[in-house]
């Protein structure tokens, strides 16, 4: 999967970890116009990575789907123009 056609999280909540279904994703921080360039990450063969931007941990978790988190109000939906 790549990040550019895959999932976009974000963590308004400003929570600590967010568990989601990906490995490779961007991560946006929070929803625009408070958003950080969206960033590609990839967790590699790790099960954790952090945002250097807004620094939300991501654990990838194996029962999620690839565009889901948990909270789910962690999956970015793109407003389209």
């Amino acid at each position: 999967m790549t990040a550019e056609r895959g999932a976009t999280f974000k963590n308004d909540r400003g929570i600590p970890e967010v568990r989601i279904g990906v490995r490779e994703f961007r991560c946006a921080g929070e929803s625009p116009p408070q958003d950080h360039p969206h960033v590609y990450l990839d967790m590699g063969a790790s099960d954790t990575i952090l945002c250097p931007y807004c620094v939300t941990r991501f654990r990838y978790d194996p029962n999620l789907g690839p565009n889901e988190a948990d909270p789910p109000d962690c999956v970015f939906v793109e407003t389209g123009s």
